[in-house]
């Protein structure tokens, strides 16, 4: 009856409004969102939406928990402890899926993995020409993912392997080395102290891994979906912000959270994801970012079995991912309206 009367008057609108962010503001959420590795550049739309308070105005107090070396979120979530959570790739997630875990892809806010090769500049003139080079330092855990596809759809050879550890002295001391970076971060990082570098990113030559996942709990799929729901779109939104308009204050959280970021170093990520179409790009251009296509994610298992990751049967595509929170073409209009000032 109240809703009704307000309705009919002149003031229902504003009195409607009031009433929704009264009630929001007093049945905040909490929500523990934990992400893959240390703050940074690539983690900017979910610092946007807990800086511009996108979160809280659907409802959600969101905390970010910021991943790293030591950091091993998943116990935790499975626990209950946290919500959502970043997984270590596509891989990761289908590792998660293989043993079991009551777990689920709920969305995609990169369209590309940052995955890449990166050689000293001049030294190779493509990805196939890589072929070509005597040392290729790869992450261990990525000998067994990324590594197997390259020697099973592009010719490398295990000759070339030898492991990454996280230091690129021995990249920078010998010229005629490849090794394995994160587009966003090692490459920038390296022009800095101005070595100039050439990267091949695995996306632009058939590794169709997303990044960026968003993995939840299965039963709170079932239990509680408004919540999930109300993070995806509010996230996607924040990365709209984020990406075109004032990054200010995601900047802030970021350096509070990981000290060794500045913003000159977020202002040369953005860039870079902008440049690369990491995020705004592909079936999000039509969809919203965290766009989710599961033929395309079903596509990327066939490979990965091919490539002898897997065996047939190890993961079900059924419980592996939803785009019931997706593709629904979210914050498009928030896009339309940055990118025309």
């Amino acid at each position: 009856m109240i809703w009704r009367h307000l309705r009919n008057t002149g003031l229902g609108c504003l009195a409607a409004a009031a009433l929704l962010a009264g009630g929001m503001a007093q049945a905040q959420q909490k929500v523990v969102f934990a992400t893959n590795w240390k703050a940074q550049g690539s983690h900017g739309g979910f610092y946007q939406a807990v800086a511009d308070g996108t979160y809280k105005r659907y409802g959600l107090d969101v905390e970010i928990m910021q991943g790293g070396p030591q950091a091993n979120p998943r116990p935790l979530m499975l626990t209950g402890k946290i919500d959502l959570m970043i997984p270590i790739g596509t891989i990761g997630m289908m590792d998660a899926n293989k043993s079991k875990q009551p777990t689920i892809l709920v969305g995609a806010f990169m369209q590309k993995d940052p995955t890449a090769l990166m050689a000293h500049a001049g030294e190779y003139k493509n990805f196939a020409d890589l072929r070509n080079a005597k040392t290729m330092y790869v992450a261990k855990a990525s000998q067994f993912s990324f590594w197997q596809w390259m020697k099973a759809r592009h010719g490398f050879s295990d000759e070339q392997y030898r492991p990454y550890n996280y230091a690129m002295a021995p990249f920078l001391a010998d010229k005629k080395s490849v090794q394995q970076a994160y587009a966003t971060a090692e490459p920038l990082y390296l022009a800095k102290d101005g070595v100039k570098t050439d990267v091949f990113l695995l996306a632009d030559n058939g590794w169709e891994a997303y990044a960026n996942l968003i993995e939840a709990r299965r039963d709170m799929v079932e239990k509680n979906p408004e919540l999930i729901q109300k993070f995806i779109d509010a996230s996607a939104i924040g990365w709209y912000n984020y990406l075109y308009g004032d990054r200010k204050g995601a900047y802030a959280l970021i350096r509070r959270d990981n000290p060794e970021m500045t913003d000159d170093k977020l202002d040369q990520e953005v860039a870079k994801l902008q440049e690369l179409g990491m995020i705004d790009a592909g079936d999000a251009l039509t969809k919203g970012i965290g766009a989710l296509n599961l033929v395309r994610l079903n596509r990327y298992v066939d490979d990965m079995v091919k490539a002898g990751v897997f065996k047939p049967g190890d993961v079900d595509m059924k419980t592996l991912a939803t785009d019931r929170f997706v593709n629904k073409g979210v914050g498009l209009d928030v896009r339309a309206r940055l990118v025309k000032k």
